[in-house]
């Protein structure tokens, strides 16, 4: 928040100093010839000459002023576009008429006059002047100058013109012409002593130079940025690629395909030598675009593009391309042997910032899984935490990393980070303060099943929103160690809920899983638990919102199947599925989060949301998309083994209960699990069960009553729906 208001205040970038020196002399210069263009037949009037003198310091300091305020030097003039180009023109608009405004009202430059001498007798005497310059030898030109200097009251001009008027006239009209010149000088005297007193006049910009000076503006700030993009940005007709250069095609000619052109023409170091254009967009088909690049066809043409231009490489330039069009240009490439790299995506782009050439990379699974990415602007969806104290449990791991990184951006008072794993803890909160300089993390080393450092916790930083994303996750790990899985995922979830509702929390939001949906496997019966659990501290709470959001895998992280596959593939295999036909949901860290910090900001308090998780996927050919992306053939290269499915291990998850129904919200992607309201009565019972049961350590009788409690809770539910 300092960061923005400090770039209100002062809106000028310390790299845009330059510009700024640049477009002073270049308002000094357009002022300049405003008068020297006005004034063309002759030297500027001194008055006016004067008025130039005066003015032309503040007109330049104000003119920049105009311009700051207008944006005009917080990008480089390399990047200039449309918008900057309109901005231009508005802020020129502004300082011109600034400038106006202010020489009328300060009167800079006053002229001295007799009553009856306005100033439109000193512009006529003026051009009168400049007839004589071009007329030298015309008696009538220096007849009009004697009359005018006499009604200013400057006899001694008058009489210097009326002398050579007399000189020039023929001889059979210089005594009338003396009899008129003497009426005008006996009528300025006689005004000169009846009205001795002088008045004061201010001079005000002429309408000529107004005008001049407004053009003026336009072509030098408008041309100057323009031939700096130009001689930056050249044409690719002048690219020079290193020997060597590997030729490449871009898929995607929009902004993203744009940005990598510029970079590989900027840097022919890179060693790429950019072929042309593959895009779905049907309007720029065959076109030629900025950079003298063509635009070959769509991706759906990319069999015959690729045997046409035979290119050395492939870039994906699309950051919020779906995986079906990444899939699509990988299957393509892959026949015919072509490797492929991609553009980062937005969420990586946001997370480690514009340098697109360093961060091109190997396509992913996570490039091609099919989703429709989710595209949310997290500073508008986030809002509610800007200025307030927000407590992220499990900060270190991979959802609560990820929920650490995308808080900070939206500016909050505190983010208090806590975890009980303190490599963890260390490694997230050097990554806020050194790479992205958040300076308003606190690091907590506690862990959520110890109620009082709990207490403690929430005493000090009096959070507003809690985010609790504290759990173990690995199904198998948490199927040899189920009291400790209970312990940690269903009863330290109470305590943190109970905490927060004590201490006035206003929001806390529960990391839920697809697993908790009819659980079938310690894990998933822990955290239908802590659904539970908050849905019984939300009735004896009421003052704090609580809501849990559901959702299924998430990819890269540390209970996800895809390291495992990687570490498969890099040992040469095999590759171990435990059914051929299982299928589960998959979404990314960052979108999933995205939705999370969404969610949040829905609940009036009780609510379970899901996440529109797309299309299963099966993960054998999760599996054999993963082999090939390794350059390597599924069954020839690495084997797939099938090891057989897990105790309780399902073939397909689910995201809603029998007893729930799925309801849209306000959101896109996000569901609400409508359901009939837990009894807290029971609730607390069945709690003071299991904890008696962890407490005891008895892991087969925990067993027992999660799975009768479970049975329980739906035939409940079943009875009492609608």
């Amino acid at each position: 928040m300092r960061r923005r208001l400090s770039s209100a205040a002062f809106p000028v970038h310390r790299h845009s100093l330059p510009q700024l020196v640049v477009d002073g002399g270049l308002v000094a210069l357009a002022y300049y010839l405003a008068f020297q263009l006005r004034f063309d037949q002759g030297p500027v009037p001194r008055r006016y000459d004067r008025l130039f003198e005066v003015t032309v310091p503040w007109v330049v300091v104000g003119s920049l002023a105009v311009f700051a305020v207008f944006g005009l030097y917080q990008k480089w003039w390399r990047f200039v576009g449309q918008r900057d180009y309109e901005a231009i023109v508005r802020a020129a608009v502004v300082a011109t008429l600034a400038t106006v405004g202010a020489v009328a009202i300060i009167h800079p430059v006053k002229l001295t006059q007799r009553p009856g001498a306005p100033t439109v007798v000193a512009e006529r005497a003026l051009h009168a002047a400049q007839l004589v310059q071009r007329r030298p030898q015309d008696a009538s030109a220096y007849k009009r100058i004697a009359q005018l200097a006499y009604r200013a009251g400057n006899l001694i001009d008058g009489d210097i013109a009326a002398a050579r008027a007399r000189e020039l006239v023929p001889a059979d009209r210089r005594a009338r012409l003396a009899s008129l010149l003497e009426k005008s000088r006996s009528v300025a005297v006689e005004r000169a002593q009846r009205e001795p007193v002088q008045r004061v006049a201010a001079l005000n910009l002429p309408g000529g130079v107004i005008a001049i000076y407004f053009l003026g503006l336009l072509v030098v700030l408008l041309g100057s940025r323009f031939i700096v993009h130009s001689v930056i940005e050249r044409p690719l007709r002048g690219f020079r690629p290193r020997k060597g250069a590997r030729d490449v095609l871009i898929v995607g000619a929009g902004d993203g395909g744009q940005l990598v052109l510029r970079e590989l023409i900027r840097n022919p170091s890179l060693g790429y030598r950019p072929v042309g254009f593959a895009d779905d967009d049907p309007r720029k088909r065959g076109m030629r675009l900025a950079n003298g690049l063509k635009v070959l066809g769509g991706t759906g043409d990319l069999q015959r593009i690729l045997d046409e231009v035979e290119p050395d490489e492939v870039l994906i330039a699309i950051p919020s391309a779906p995986g079906t069009v990444r899939a699509r240009v990988v299957t393509a490439c892959r026949d015919r042997g072509i490797p492929v790299r991609t553009m980062p995506t937005v969420f990586e782009l946001l997370q480690r910032g514009t340098n697109v050439m360093r961060q091109i990379r190997d396509v992913q699974v996570e490039d091609i899984l099919g989703r429709e990415p989710v595209r949310m602007e997290l500073e508008r969806v986030g809002a509610y935490l800007t200025d307030q104290v927000v407590l992220v449990t499990g900060a270190g791991g991979s959802i609560g990393a990820e929920l650490c990184r995308q808080i900070a951006r939206v500016s909050p008072r505190r983010l208090v980070l806590l975890d009980h794993a303190e490599d963890n803890l260390f490694a997230i909160r050097r990554e806020l303060e050194e790479d992205r300089h958040v300076k308003t993390s606190v690091a907590v080393l506690a862990d959520c099943k110890e109620e009082e450092r709990m207490r403690e916790v929430f005493d000090e930083h009096r959070p507003a929103i809690v985010f609790h994303a504290a759990a173990y996750k690995h199904v198998g790990l948490m199927e040899e160690n189920p009291v400790e899985a209970i312990r940690n995922n269903a009863l330290a979830t109470r305590v943190v809920a109970r905490v927060a509702g004590q201490t006035g929390v206003g929001t806390f939001v529960l990391i839920s899983t697809d697993k908790a949906v009819s659980p079938a496997t310690v894990m998933g019966a822990s955290k239908a638990l802590a659904e539970w659990a908050l849905e019984a501290a939300g009735a004896r709470h009421p003052q704090t919102r609580y809501a849990s959001v559901r959702f299924g895998n998430v990819l890269g992280s540390s209970g996800s199947v895809v390291p495992i596959f990687r570490r498969q593939i890099a040992a040469g295999g095999p590759v171990t599925v435990t059914d051929p036909r299982m299928t589960r949901y998959f979404m990314t860290i960052p979108e999933a989060v995205q939705l999370v910090i969404r969610s949040a900001s829905l609940g009036k308090g009780g609510e379970v949301f899901v996440l529109e998780m797309g299309d299963p996927v099966a993960i054998v050919d999760l599996a054999r998309d993963m082999i090939r992306l390794s350059g390597l053939e599924p069954d020839r290269d690495i084997a797939i083994e099938t090891v057989g499915r897990r105790p309780g291990e399902k073939l397909h998850e689910e995201l809603f209960n029998p007893y729930e129904r799925a309801q849209p919200t306000p959101a896109d992607k996000i569901l609400l699990a409508e359901r009939e309201s837990l009894d807290p009565a029971w609730a607390e019972a069945a709690f003071d069960r299991i904890g008696l049961l962890v407490l005891e350590g008895d892991a087969k009788g925990l067993a027992a009553a999660v799975a009768e409690l479970s049975a329980e809770r739906s035939a409940a539910a079943l009875r009492t729906a609608p």
